[in-house]
């Protein structure tokens, strides 16, 4: 038994990364998903969790594809719980040397994407009588940090609508959160980044990288009912990192 038996959740970016490690958790506890993924990966972590997952692809920047992802979970299993709003990109460019495309693809995948993740799912939700939407932001979100200004920029707004989502539903007992990541061991970021500045990897306090699991972790409370009065948070998770980001 799981603390989150009987829970129908939606999780974006499954294929890899924070997205597949919260999935596997949420698998744990219990949840039965619908996975989402752009690459087509979403298909191999689907089959590791077995029949409680069904596995569809998605481009979230196209606001068409995230109603039908939310619409699926709801004609699969009849309701929806949670969503956790994990895709996202990053670029490591200064503000002056982002160019418009690159902004225009963080814009829309980073705030439409989850945007459009939480709108509809909100919508679903009023439908059982309320449910949880988890939003991936950064601590780039909270702090500045110099080489990524667009990204973070992106990740700000993500922590705005995180907080207006939660007063504007909360009246039909949805709860909406924000996860707020500092370095994670991610293959697409993560990796990466401690390759071109390894001191990436024990910046933090703890004097760690985080491991994707744990940001699983959080999300499998905040989905649950033991979360039952947290609402309009913005949670780092990044091992003491935000607190010095400006040393």
């Amino acid at each position: 038994m799981g603390f989150l038996d009987g829970k129908i959740a939606v999780v974006t970016g499954a294929g890899s990364g924070m997205g597949k490690a919260s999935a596997m958790v949420l698998a744990r506890e219990g949840a039965k998903m619908v996975l989402a993924d752009i690459t087509g990966k979403q298909e191999a972590t689907a089959a590791e969790i077995g029949a409680a997952a069904i596995p569809m692809q998605c481009d979230i920047a196209d606001e068409s594809q995230v109603s039908a992802l939310v619409d699926l979970a709801v004609a699969k299993f009849g309701r929806l719980d949670a969503i956790l709003n994990v895709a996202g990109i990053g670029i490591g460019a200064p503000i002056d040397n982002t160019s418009e495309a690159d902004l225009d693809r963080l814009i829309a995948v980073n705030m439409k994407g989850v945007y459009f993740g939480a709108k509809h799912a909100a919508r679903a939700m009023k439908n059982n009588g309320g449910g949880a939407i988890i939003n991936w932001s950064s601590i780039g979100g909270l702090v500045p940090g110099y080489g990524s200004g667009a990204y973070n920029m992106t990740k700000a707004a993500v922590t705005m609508m995180t907080r207006n989502f939660a007063i504007e539903n909360g009246k039909d007992n949805i709860r909406c959160n924000a996860i707020c990541p500092g370095m994670m061991r991610t293959e697409g970021m993560g990796e990466p980044a401690i390759k071109h500045r390894p001191q990436l990897e024990t910046i933090a306090p703890l004097g760690r990288m985080g491991e994707p699991w744990e940001c699983g972790e959080l999300a499998a409370f905040l989905a649950s009912d033991r979360a039952a009065y947290i609402t309009g948070a913005l949670i780092p998770i990044d091992g003491g990192w935000s607190n010095r980001m400006a040393t």
